[in-house]
């Protein structure tokens, strides 16, 4: 596979001699009869040549056929698996319906976590030169990068190599640095104004399938991150709520594409911030799976602003990775998360959910008759929190979106999420190694399902459960935020999207 340097060099080399030649041609058509063999032998002669000295990829990639892709460095060595290699993507859309059954319980009593005290002796590996980085694609470059090196801590001692944190040190410094300077500025609406209930926070504590996106407008209001000068912001919020206007009888779900393009032109007219950086520095959040549609009509947001969604997939074009974010999909539960033993937990998977994907109905033809791997193809009859608590494994299977709630609930009842959903972007993937909590599996591998999670020995079960339970706290919300928990994650997001260049406001 030829390098990009290499393909940059055969267009150049082609664009120039096209040029060329079209000036010749000024002397007479007869100059131009040898264009396309010049091309035709050019074009492949390059190509072998850059590909011959192109830099190989990990032996530990999982080799694929003639076609190419992209695939996340395994986290386990499964030698003997013979895996098909093609990947095919097809995008159900359409509204996101929660199905399974939900415990309400007594919110955690933690309080402020200090994630510098977890570390221990051991070697770790270090970040990509780039924090941002890391989804279900994968990332070949920094996987190898990272393959090769070790980092030894100054002070002598070293830290563990499966850390869930890229670079822990790294999160810790930029993490109080982003607490104590980052400051947002929300465009303020009265709460007499017509659109209140689309507008301003809410003051009951928000529930369910969506409720990440109200938790976060909550906990904003009522966090230090806000400011009321806008010449010390460095972000701007956009506090229109896609659920509230989908719910909202004069908008609706056709109406919040004209609300978002009408909104943005009355700030860009009111204000002058969102026209002295085309939107840059501005950013919405949205967890409804229509969030992802509501920009058509205002192209600027899409393009320029920060998207923080649910609905993470980039294999759409609504998604522009690293631009945008991932806010995880959470069913709130009130109380300390339930503790089962890993020896105590008998089934090796489950899942429970509408067949509304084609992912989700190859799960449940493959695996539906099997005795290890639980799955149901709708609402359980027994109670949804026990099935999570019983399995070691727990499967998240795209529905209309990549997105649902179940990677929030395996990780509450310290069960391992098993992903299968291509092209997901996954929440804090800048920050959390997702390979050291999760099995990631591509969807065209549904066959070897149960082979690939009974190949991972108990020793490697019990490391990627002790995980689980250590990034419990960044996938949930509370009343008042306390550090590390959800609202801090995702203001990390924004922190590592700020905009660089501060412009003076006129």
């Amino acid at each position: 596979m030829a390098s990009s340097s290499s393909v940059q060099r055969l267009v150049f080399f082609n664009t120039s001699l096209s040029r060329r030649l079209r000036k010749d041609s000024s002397k007479g058509p007869s100059s131009l009869i040898f264009l396309p063999f010049l091309l035709a032998f050019a074009t492949p002669f390059l190509i072998f040549f850059h590909s011959s000295s192109a830099p190989k990829l990990n032996n530990n990639i999982i080799p694929s056929d003639d076609r190419t892709r992209f695939h996340a460095k395994p986290f386990l060595d499964l030698p003997n698996l013979k895996y098909p290699h093609s990947i095919t993507q097809v995008s159900e859309r359409g509204t996101h319906i929660r199905t399974d059954d939900h415990d309400h319980e007594s919110p955690p009593n933690k309080t402020t976590a200090d994630l510098g005290s977890q570390e221990s002796a051991g070697v770790t590996e270090p970040a990509s030169p780039v924090l941002f980085g890391g989804n279900t694609g994968g990332d070949l470059q920094r996987d190898q990068w990272r393959k090769k090196a070790v980092k030894i801590d100054p002070t002598g001692s070293m830290e563990k190599k499966d850390d869930v944190f890229h670079d822990r040190r790294r999160f810790i410094k930029e993490y109080s640095e982003m607490n104590g300077t980052l400051k947002i500025f929300w465009y303020p609406h009265k709460r007499n104004d017509p659109f209140a209930n689309v507008l301003v926070s809410v003051d009951s504590d928000p529930g369910g399938n969506y409720a990440s996106e109200s938790y976060f407008k909550k906990s904003l209001l009522g966090s230090h991150f806000l400011t009321d000068d806008p010449s010390e912001a460095d972000l701007f919020y956009l506090p229109f709520s896609i659920a509230s206007l989908r719910h909202d009888k004069r908008i609706g779900v056709h109406g919040i594409k004209d609300f978002v393009k009408n909104y943005v032109r009355n700030i860009s007219r009111d204000y002058p911030y969102w026209n002295r950086t085309g939107g840059a520095d501005h950013f919405y959040v949205a967890c409804h799976s229509v969030g992802r549609s509501a920009t058509e009509k205002a192209v600027e947001v899409k393009l320029n602003a920060i998207q923080v969604v649910c609905s993470s997939s980039y294999f759409l074009q609504g998604y522009i990775a690293h631009k945008d974010a991932s806010i995880p999909q959470i069913w709130p539960r009130k109380g300390k998360p339930p503790v089962r033993l890993p020896s105590q937990r008998k089934n090796l998977a489950f899942y429970a959910g509408a067949m509304n994907s084609r992912v989700r109905k190859a799960l449940v033809e493959h695996w539906e008759h099997d005795t290890n791997i639980l799955v149901h193809r709708s609402r359980l009859k027994t109670p949804y929190s026990e099935a999570l608590l019983g399995s070691k494994y727990c499967i998240h299977a795209k529905g209309f979106e990549v997105n649902t709630a179940r990677i929030g609930d395996a990780l509450y009842y310290g069960c391992v999420p098993v992903i299968l959903a291509d092209h997901y972007d996954l929440p804090y993937a800048d920050i959390l190694n997702w390979n050291r909590f999760s099995v990631i599996v591509a969807a065209v591998d549904i066959p070897f399902l149960k082979e690939i999670l009974q190949k991972i020995s108990f020793d490697e079960y019990l490391k990627l459960q002790n995980h689980v339970m250590k990034v419990q706290k960044h996938f949930q919300w509370h009343h008042s935020p306390v550090d590390f928990d959800a609202f801090y994650m995702v203001m990390f997001e924004l922190w590592l999207r700020r905009s660089h260049v501060r412009l003076p406001i006129f």
